[in-house]
């Protein structure tokens, strides 16, 4: 059975469509159901009698697998782009490599085409477009009879503007065709409210050439010294403690929800790794891992997906558009910090389910980004995330207007921890770029504190 908001927008979209219109594009908050959405609109293009055939494009092979599945099952019919089958679900990635057989096999028939999470996607001219951004403008613009592209964060860490969208002028905020934010599928009971829990150090000391200096906060320690925020995300003690608290919180939802999971983000296959371990043997919870490694990883996926692991450990493969609706715990442990990456990590965890529990709770560091992303969490697009054009040239910048309004509404309280520990920030560089180096300098950590910010919750 559809959501109000996918009747609703999937009408708009066809009204667009019968008014010789090509192009629609849909914001909806991650979770909400997008794929299930573009195939609606597919099957009721089909059913017109207004298109022939049905492509999807998206960043990942995860993503694209799962988009095959809802397409098979809504449309009734094999997805594939094999004999019998009426569309395809494909990579942008794929797109250069498609050869002109497939192509000249499109251009005779009536195509619609999706575009998941277009903001991968760059470029309003090939000038400025990135590689994927190229492939479209150039090879499916102008190939479709009709588009529809969706996004939940539809804007990019460069600031460059979308493929095939449109900017108001001057204030350069995206416009879309139809809107379903995170406060709605809260208030609709599509989406969990989520809780996000930024772990924090009161009393920090850092030891580097015999000389100390201490500090209040990670924040602080970050600021003043040349101590990496990957430091933190790698060192054991702080691992232990972070997960700790994951374990713990994933624990009592299980009481409820004996199958809810835990998603774990690592920065590099070795941290995913030592990560695993430390689930494993200290907290004895059952744990997968997905990397870029993997020989199989979609497999490994829906091997967690259909199973009642406490956890998947993952780097770079459950960052969006992966359906898994038991996750309902997160430890964010990228070294990735970014406000689009953040949000789209969130969003594994928001998706409603039948489980009786539907908590949704973020763990992180209170590193300075990490804190700026979780008080903006009830902004839908962010107003640091725009696209300004000055004169005639176009440059890409961000605002910082609107920070004070982010915090309105939340709920927060701090909490200490009661836990003293030793952190030596030592380690062993791991085996992706951004790994850590080695530090000659010692860390010493005392009480930990938590704050905990409730998003869309009355006061």
């Amino acid at each position: 059975m559809l959501r109000q908001w996918q009747v609703e927008c999937s009408e708009k979209a066809l009204q667009k469509f019968r008014a010789n219109q090509q192009h629609f594009f849909c914001q909806a908050t991650p979770g909400a159901g997008k794929t299930v959405l573009a195939a609606t609109v597919a099957s009721r293009l089909l059913n017109n009698d207004m298109v022939d055939l049905v492509l999807c494009f998206s960043p990942s092979l995860t993503v694209s697998d799962g988009i095959k599945r809802t397409f098979s099952q809504i449309l009734n019919c094999t997805f594939n782009g094999g004999l019998g089958s009426i569309g395809q679900s494909l990579t942008y990635q794929s797109i250069q490599f498609l050869n002109d057989d497939f192509w000249k096999a499109l251009r005779n028939h009536r195509v619609f085409v999706v575009f998941d999470e277009i903001h991968h996607c760059s470029g309003s001219e090939l000038e400025n477009a990135n590689v994927w951004g190229q492939q479209v403008l150039m090879k499916i613009q102008g190939l479709a009879t009709y588009t529809l592209a969706m996004s939940g964060t539809p804007w990019r860490s460069d600031y460059l503007p979308i493929v095939m969208s449109e900017y108001s002028e001057p204030e350069g905020q995206i416009l879309v065709d139809y809107q379903y934010t995170l406060k709605q599928a809260i208030a609709d009971k599509v989406c969990r409210s989520p809780k996000l829990v930024l772990v924090d150090n009161e009393h920090l000391s850092v030891t580097s050439d015999e000389k100390v200096e201490s500090f209040s906060s990670i924040l602080e320690m970050l600021k003043q010294t040349k101590t990496s925020y990957q430091s933190v995300i790698h060192n054991q003690d702080a691992m232990e403690y972070l997960l700790g608290l994951g374990c713990k919180k994933l624990a009592e939802i299980r009481t409820q929800s004996p199958n809810a999971g835990g998603l774990v983000v690592a920065s590099s296959v070795q941290h995913a790794q030592t990560i695993q371990k430390i689930l494993s043997q200290k907290y004895s919870q059952s744990v997968s891992i997905v990397t870029y490694r993997h020989e199989e990883p979609l497999a490994e996926i829906e091997r967690y997906r259909q199973s009642d692991a406490q956890w998947i450990v993952s780097v770079g493969m459950i960052s969006e558009g992966t359906d898994i609706p038991r996750l309902q715990v997160c430890c964010h442990m990228s070294s990735i910090k970014t406000e689009l990456y953040f949000r789209q990590v969130l969003g594994r965890i928001l998706r409603v389910n039948e489980a009786v529990n539907q908590q949704a709770w973020l763990f992180t560091f209170a590193e300075q980004s990490l804190i700026e992303f979780s008080e903006r969490i009830e902004q839908d697009i962010p107003e640091s995330c725009i696209f300004i054009r000055i004169d005639t040239q176009r440059t890409f910048a961000a605002s910082e207007s609107g920070r004070e309004e982010a915090t309105k509404g939340f709920n927060i309280d701090l909490v200490s921890s009661g836990f003293d520990l030793r952190w030596n920030g030592s380690v062993e560089r791991g085996d992706m770029v951004g790994a850590v180096p080695k530090l000659s300098k010692e860390v010493q950590f005392g009480r930990f504190k938590k704050r905990i910010i409730s998003a869309f919750q009355t006061v």
